[in-house]
């Protein structure tokens, strides 16, 4: 059996974002904000939404349970600051916290809430979805 680990996570996060396409939609403004303070510009893909979803799926099957701060850390970067020296700085929490409620309402994601250890985790369904892509591209299907 093929784990998400397995694969390329940039082909992996490809095949799923094809997948995510047909379940839900990128807000309209998504097409016009940058993903963080440390980034000059917005995303150029058309499809960075469902990307970045997929990626998050990923993390979330990878470390869970995951909360919204950990994942702004991780898709967090170097802000360039001028003469200064750069800083780390998180990336944007609204952005990852709207698909991260899209992937709730789509049945991938539940909030686990007992003891110390809360955040989002994986579904069956997420699971189920990582998977079979991670097998469709295994086999180059």
């Amino acid at each position: 059996m093929v784990s998400p680990l397995d694969v390329p996570s940039a082909q992996l996060a490809k095949e799923v974002a094809l997948e995510l396409k047909g379940k839900f939609e990128a807000p309209k403004w998504a097409a016009f904000v940058k993903t963080g303070v440390q980034k000059e510009r917005p995303p150029q893909q058309a499809d960075w939404w469902h990307v970045r979803a997929a990626s998050i799926l990923r993390s979330i099957y990878r470390n869970a349970p995951v909360g919204v701060s950990r994942l702004r850390s991780k898709y967090g970067g170097s802000k360039n600051r001028g003469r200064k020296p750069e800083r780390f700085r998180k990336a944007s929490g609204n952005i990852i916290r709207k698909i991260l409620q899209q992937l709730e309402k789509s049945g991938y994601v539940m909030q686990k809430k007992d003891g110390i250890h809360r955040g989002r985790i994986l579904t069956p369904a997420g699971q189920a979805l990582l998977t079979k892509a991670a097998a469709r591209i295994k086999t180059g299907k």
